[in-house]
């Protein structure tokens, strides 16, 4: 298994933790956010390794939007890496597999991507992007022979939910998120969407009319 992270010293020590149990990891730095590194990348990791069977594109950040910039570094900062970083390595993989007629890519979004929520206009119109482009993905990847599935968690501790400052329902762990998204892998099905209640209380709510998602969302976060 290859994982590709900018942080080096974060890849260390994953290789090391999975060493430790027994498992096997072989690190490849790389920044999503440069097109032509992604493309070498995964020529390089096929050269070595041989044909990528599954990817699991799990390409996030979140930068707080500035209520007086928007628009501004934050914003294009979130959707460089969240979506123009996922699309760096998908044309590169979809390039791959379509030449051997089999694959398997996961995108990971997030249930934030559903409906636009406060504090989050940047990171919730990217995660929609995500699961919109995906979707549109699947009529042409479904042709070609490659399975295309979109990851939608809700909470999940991590360093990143950790500088959240308001209530986190349902919020799992690490190790419950990766296990769910295994199963899911190999169950098969476009979305891997969990909690299952947080993921189908927000459709729920999607499907009302405006008025009555604005006041819904809005009194639920304070907003």
């Amino acid at each position: 298994m290859v994982a590709v992270a900018r942080r080096v010293e974060d890849l260390t020590r994953l290789a090391d933790e999975l060493a430790s149990a027994g498992g096997i990891i072989i690190p490849k730095p790389g920044d999503v956010t440069d097109r032509a590194a992604m493309q070498a990348l995964v020529d390089e990791v096929e050269a070595e390794l041989g044909p990528i069977a599954l990817a699991f594109l799990n390409v996030g950040t979140f930068f707080p939007d500035s209520d007086d910039d928007l628009g501004g570094d934050g914003f294009r900062k979130t959707f460089a890496v969240n979506v123009d970083g996922t699309v760096n390595l998908i044309g590169p993989l979809v390039r791959k597999m379509k030449a051997r007629g089999r694959g398997q890519i996961a995108v990971n979004s997030s249930v934030a991507g559903y409906g636009g929520l406060p504090r989050s206009i940047a990171y919730s119109s990217s995660k929609a992007a995500l699961i919109t482009m995906c979707e549109s993905l699947k009529f042409d990847l479904d042709r070609l022979g490659i399975t295309i599935q979109i990851v939608c968690p809700g909470f999940v501790k991590t360093p990143l939910t950790d500088k959240n400052d308001f209530p986190m329902p349902f919020l799992i762990s690490v190790e419950e998120a990766g296990r769910r998204i295994l199963r899911g892998f190999e169950h098969g099905g476009f979305e891997i969407a969990f909690p299952k209640r947080m993921a189908w209380m927000l459709k729920a709510i999607n499907m009302l009319p405006y008025s009555a998602y604005f006041w819904l969302v809005g009194k639920t976060t304070g907003r």
